[in-house]
């Protein structure tokens, strides 16, 4: 408890000292979320940063996240405390050349209804479909980004693709975001076959089983989430939209279908009810890399810089901003 203590007062020295922030995501270790100065989604802590008079931006989350931090607020220093800590998902696609993916999940067979070769890219698929809009989810990488049309959360994805004059859409890289999209709009999706490991293992029987040990708790799910969850799940939004969600219901009791570092937040403002996790393991290790040790050794050598080059930066920030101006 000492060590923990002594952590958090040199971080809060240097953190004055360097004038930085700390922005941490839901699902990060509860020791990280406590000393940040926001917690949220990806894409909300980086909107917020770049609202904030400060030289340097600690982000406490993945590489994308990172990088979604520089692409809004390019004159600001942004640290990422672990430069392992990636996304599996977002590595599931690229612009060209190979894909990263055989790094998480070594023999990984893609299953829809393309057969991919081992170096399909975003690139490739444009040509496939040419002339049809590429909506990216936010999970991606900036490159990725400044390669599409337009950007989406978990939250405004058919929001979006109802935004767009095109019968058919392209929705990366998330197969099951796009196939909750497609329940929910009359365009066509084309998909692609990527996935978040820790949403996409549940399954519909997981669902009914914490129905059956806790009958009184809603279900919300997130929309990573199989479809087969999503029908028969209670409620489904993003993580911020859970946090609202709970906030906002009657309800004294909820299964939580998204990884588990967000009960830390639901706990914390509604004391008076009770949150369960839908599976025990839907853990991202790479969420958990982050620690305070890491945090206050970005602080005090000021490595692992997320730099975006402006010639991704600027297109990117385009595909966000478009995002942005849909009411």
């Amino acid at each position: 408890m000492k060590d923990i203590e002594r952590l958090k007062e040199e971080i809060s020295k240097l953190k004055e000292q360097r004038n930085a922030i700390i922005l941490a995501h839901n699902y990060q270790r509860d020791e990280v979320q406590e000393i940040a100065d926001f917690t949220g989604d990806s894409l909300e802590l980086s909107r917020t940063a770049s609202t904030i008079d400060c030289d340097v931006i600690v982000f406490c989350g993945v590489n994308f996240m990172a990088e979604s931090a520089s692409i809004l607020s390019p004159e600001k220093t942004v640290l990422l405390p672990e430069s392992g800590a990636c996304c599996p998902m977002a590595d599931m696609i690229t612009v060209s050349g190979a894909r990263n993916i055989q790094t998480h999940f070594p023999g990984y067979k893609f299953t829809d209804g393309y057969t991919y070769p081992a170096n399909f890219t975003l690139r490739d698929i444009k040509e496939k479909h040419p002339g049809i809009p590429v909506v990216t989810y936010v999970n991606t990488t900036a490159d990725v980004k400044a390669e599409s049309d337009i950007c989406c959360t978990s939250a405004n994805g058919v929001k979006v693709v109802e935004s767009l004059d095109s019968d058919k859409v392209i929705c990366v890289p998330d197969r099951n975001l796009a196939m909750w999209i497609a329940r929910n709009t009359k365009k066509k999706i084309i998909s692609w076959d990527g996935f978040c490991h820790v949403h996409d293992r549940v399954r519909r029987d997981d669902v009914l089983k914490a129905k059956e040990e806790h009958p009184e708790a809603l279900v919300i799910a997130h929309p990573e989430c199989r479809i087969e969850v999503l029908e028969i799940a209670d409620h489904v939004t993003s993580t911020s939209g859970m946090l609202r969600f709970a906030r906002a219901s009657d309800a004294k009791e909820f299964i939580i279908g998204t990884e588990i570092g967000l009960l830390y937040r639901l706990r914390k403002e509604n004391p008076d009810k009770v949150f369960h996790p839908l599976r025990r393991d839907m853990v991202c290790p790479n969420m958990k890399r982050t620690t305070l040790k890491s945090v206050l050794r970005s602080l005090e050598t000021m490595t692992n810089v997320i730099k975006v080059p402006e010639e991704i930066r600027i297109p990117a920030k385009k595909a966000l901003d478009r995002m942005l101006e849909i009411r």
